[in-house]
């Protein structure tokens, strides 16, 4: 018996695959529900996300909600600062964020009471999902990325909106979320399919040395040697013919709008746009000495290219994963050497400069930016709420208070929303859940928050159940 699906095959992956392009850019799954319609203050006000995921978890009462009238097991060991804007002092570790506090709104009052939520992996799926992940192990990992998971929520802004121009649509940069064995939980397209996961850079070796930055490999991104416009166009229009002769094949490329993402992934390679955002030695050593000389800022400063070149979202994790030593968040240990030493001397310079740099282009009113954790951490010092062992000068997680970034894409600008107790335990003002940060995040690119998707059982589901913080905007 004849089976149609080897051409169906070739129709729906072929010029990806030839192109070496990811299958992202020429297979949109099944088509599903368009945004609904919204409005209100601040709907539709950014064109383009960074996310800028602190994976491990940062102490908020160490960085950028400091509790000083607080006994010395709560206290934080470095001093507080004053800032551009009264009331959004931080500590001694972020010199430079204190100076662009005038353009950044501190969401004080994160917090959710979870259930399994202590672990990084399932935190981070529930952050960037909105849902609560179905499975966690006894020890409190998930299972690795599946078909099933619920998408990123860039995964459903690529595929809802697009971008206008020929460039990547989502980027995730510079490495997968990671926490030992469990790599990019909850930062894949899940069950939309692996047409909207996002173009991710893996480089390898010390997460802190920035010339592997400089050695990007964007194959993917180019024609191959033995290809060129000619054979393309050639290949194409055989591509019609097979379309318009085979009533199977001429069904399937209708369905999936398979002309049109094949059109999109020659765009794209063809254009150029997304090669050239990588080209980061095109910037001013000036600049890129200001962003930090390691993976983090240079990623940072590869999101900022990235926005110039039209794509949607950027998420640039940390480039140390949870639980790992020296860089990490994750500090049940020697917090006063890692945050002081090693952490913070990267998150301040590359951060503070994103903001500067996308204001001094004009780019940041139509940018929103996000910095946050998975959670925060413990307000006593020594204390074990994971279950892991924290020195006497160390802090466990702690995810019913924390402290997020906001900046751009229509946000006020030096102002504080809620307030945690205190001390930093909990809020006492304006909570806001993770799930009505992402609600936020999609209401400000322009898309419902309620949107309804279909999942892998073809069954309804939100696109998140938050609400919009409709007083974080301007």
């Amino acid at each position: 018996m004849r089976s149609p699906h080897t051409r169906r095959d070739l129709l729906r992956f072929g010029a990806g695959t030839l192109l070496g392009l990811p299958p992202l850019l020429t297979f949109g799954g099944r088509a599903l529900g368009s945004p609904a319609r919204a409005g209100g203050k601040g709907f539709g006000s950014a064109k383009s996300v960074i996310l800028v995921f602190l994976q491990g978890g940062p102490s908020h009462i160490d960085l950028w909600d400091p509790k000083d009238d607080v006994p010395d097991d709560v206290r934080s060991s470095f001093k507080t600062i004053a800032s551009k804007v009264p009331g959004m002092e931080v500590t001694e570790l972020l010199p430079r964020l204190a100076q662009v506090t005038d353009k950044l709104t501190f969401v004080r009052s994160m917090s959710y009471t979870p259930v399994g939520l202590f672990n990084h992996t399932a935190a981070h799926y529930q952050m960037l999902t909105g849902y609560t992940a179905d499975k966690v192990s006894p020890s409190g990992q998930l299972e690795p990325p599946s078909p099933k998971d619920f998408p990123n929520f860039g995964s459903h802004i690529s595929r809802l909106m697009p971008p206008t121009v020929a460039t990547l649509p989502y980027v995730t940069m510079p490495r997968p979320l990671q926490e030992s064995n469990v790599i990019g939980k909850a930062g894949t397209g899940g069950f939309l399919g692996r047409a909207f996961d996002p173009y991710t850079l893996f480089p390898s070796g010390d997460d802190t040395d920035q010339s592997k930055m400089d050695r990007i490999k964007v194959d993917d991104l180019a024609l191959r040697p033995e290809l060129s416009v000619a054979r393309l166009a050639r290949r194409a229009k055989m591509r019609g013919l097979i379309g318009e002769t085979d009533a199977d094949v001429g069904r399937a490329v209708e369905r999936f709008d398979l002309d049109d993402y094949t059109d999109t992934a020659l765009e794209l390679v063809l254009s150029g746009r997304a090669r050239e955002a990588f080209d980061i030695q095109a910037e001013p050593k000036e600049l890129r000495d200001r962003y930090g000389r390691n993976t983090f800022g240079q990623s940072c400063l590869l999101a900022r290219r990235f926005v110039e070149a039209g794509t949607r979202v950027v998420q640039v994790n940390w480039s140390k994963p949870a639980n790992s030593d020296l860089h990490s968040w994750d500090v049940h240990l020697d917090l006063q050497h890692r945050m002081r030493d090693l952490a913070a001397p990267m998150l301040d310079p590359a951060l503070a400069t994103l903001i500067e740099d996308l204001d001094e282009r004009g780019l940041l009113d139509e940018t929103l930016v996000v910095a946050v954790g998975e959670f925060g951490r413990s307000p006593r010092k020594g204390l074990s709420t994971s279950g892991n062992d924290n020195d006497a000068d160390s802090r466990d997680h702690w995810p019913y208070c924390f402290t997020a970034v906001v900046a751009g894409g229509g946000v006020k600008r030096g102002h504080v929303h809620g307030a945690s107790d205190e001390t930093g335990s909990a809020p006492i003002a304006a909570p806001v859940h993770p799930t009505d940060l992402l609600a936020t995040i999609y209401h400000a690119i322009g898309i419902e928050p309620h949107t309804q998707v279909m999942n892998h059982l073809n069954q309804p589901r939100e696109l998140v159940k938050g609400q919009p913080v409709l007083d974080l905007f301007a």
